[in-house]
């Protein structure tokens, strides 16, 4: 009897209590940014240094602005983020920020769907950035077939949702990063990187044109398309994603990424407490142990 091994970095996932940390942009117009993030997305600022803005929730960093005025807005099909995703724990919080937001912003809704796992409404930032502010259902309610959960763009009429569900009295709750959704150039290789080097797990396909990917049986921590970004190279340094965090439970996880990527011969850096490294497209990634930042 013959026994297989495997290679290094060929059978290795993220660990099951993997999540999504704080996501960085590279802003030119930072009061109006902290303005929008704060005042109509609901977030609260918990600290201001200079250039570096930082927003979230219960002390617990989403959204961090860093000021780079000498920088050009990317162009609309590069490679970069789609959009952020902020996840509310509850539908009366959802309904909150999305009322906030209609009020004080307007002009920047782009669209909202029934997802099946998740309600979602959709923005656009000052600067272009995507927003998608959501709530997801029960994990007992998603459905699963052939390993892959079931999700669908049905309509969600926002008027509706927030005559069931805007409360009175603001309801503020609990919130973070759900997901980070990226433009991509191709989705073989964003497979090849994210699911077989990075080690998400594939949740759902959509041919080649995206990509959902996640760890511990969550609907998706990550997400590529190509919907406007087919055939986009590496990026140049531009408004827009700064840095993308992964958070792993342990130090041990960090290890492991560490020896798997180098196997895969990609670069990367330690700082001694998080591993920093490219993406194809050149999108940063950062992966600590929680909790590094708070």
């Amino acid at each position: 009897m013959t026994e297989t091994i495997a290679r290094p970095g060929e059978t290795e996932r993220l660990a099951a209590g993997t999540s999504m940390g704080p996501v960085t942009l590279r802003v030119g117009a930072l009061d109006a940014m902290i303005a929008y993030y704060r005042d109509a997305v609901t977030l609260e600022l918990i600290a201001h240094d200079g250039p570096v803005a930082v927003l979230g929730r219960a002390a617990e960093p989403l959204i961090v602005l860093e000021h780079s005025p000498e920088l050009r807005s990317a162009g609309p099909r590069q490679a970069g983020l789609f959009h952020t995703a902020i996840l509310f724990d509850s539908q009366a919080a959802l309904a909150t920020a999305v009322d906030s937001v209609a009020r004080h912003a307007p002009g920047t809704f782009t669209g909202s769907a029934d997802h099946l796992v998740s309600q979602a409404f959709y923005f656009s930032d000052p600067e272009g950035n995507g927003v998608e502010l959501y709530w997801d259902r029960d994990r007992s309610q998603w459905s699963w077939v052939h390993g892959q959960v079931e999700m669908d763009t049905l309509y969600l009429d926002p008027r509706a949702f927030l005559a069931e569900h805007l409360e009175d009295s603001a309801v503020v709750g609990g919130a973070g990063i759900g997901h980070v959704h990226l433009s991509v150039g191709d989705i073989a290789t964003a497979k090849e990187f994210y699911t077989r080097q990075l080690g998400f797990e594939i949740t759902f396909e959509l041919g080649d044109s995206a990509l959902f990917v996640s760890a511990g049986g969550y609907h998706h921590h990550m997400a590529m398309n190509t919907w406007r970004s087919a055939g986009a190279g590496r990026r140049r340094l531009a408004l827009g994603l700064g840095r993308v965090e992964i958070e792993v439970p342990a130090a041990d996880d960090v290890g492991a990424l560490a020896e798997r990527l180098a196997h895969y011969g990609i670069e990367t850096r330690d700082d001694g407490h998080a591993l920093s490294f490219d993406d194809p497209w050149a999108n940063l990634i950062r992966v600590a142990a929680v909790p590094v930042h708070r």
